[in-house]
């Protein structure tokens, strides 16, 4: 019975395929509101878990507009590219993230991250 209201960013876990696509498994994640963090609500729907992240750090890249899965597995082939073969990181999955609401029309936040090995 408590609303949180919205939460930046809503972060999906993306699992890609050979070609780079998602796969249908998709993990959506919100940001719990620090007021809630010591003692979070309970979800009433049997499909919503609350996990703790744990901390990472992130190779990342940005860009702006009205994120689709296109864009994120387009940012994510270059941010890739520009990492090379050198740099470490899980290949299973990815994040995209996007930080804002969908009634902003200007100057949106969207970032691919990929977790440091």
């Amino acid at each position: 019975g408590v609303g949180m209201g919205m939460t930046a960013p809503v972060s999906i876990t993306a699992f890609p395929t050979e070609d780079g696509s998602f796969q249908q498994k998709v993990k959506v994640s919100l940001r719990i509101p620090s007021q809630f963090q010591a003692n979070p609500p309970c979800p009433t729907d049997g499909s919503i878990k609350i996990e703790e992240r744990q901390e990472m750090t992130i190779y990342s890249t940005q860009f702006g507009g009205y994120a689709k899965e296109t864009d994120y597995v387009n940012y994510a082939a270059k941010l890739k590219a520009a990492l090379g073969s050198e740099a470490a990181y899980c290949k299973d999955y990815y994040l995209c993230n996007g930080y804002d609401p969908p009634m902003k029309p200007y100057g949106r936040r969207n970032e691919v991250w990929f977790v440091k090995q």
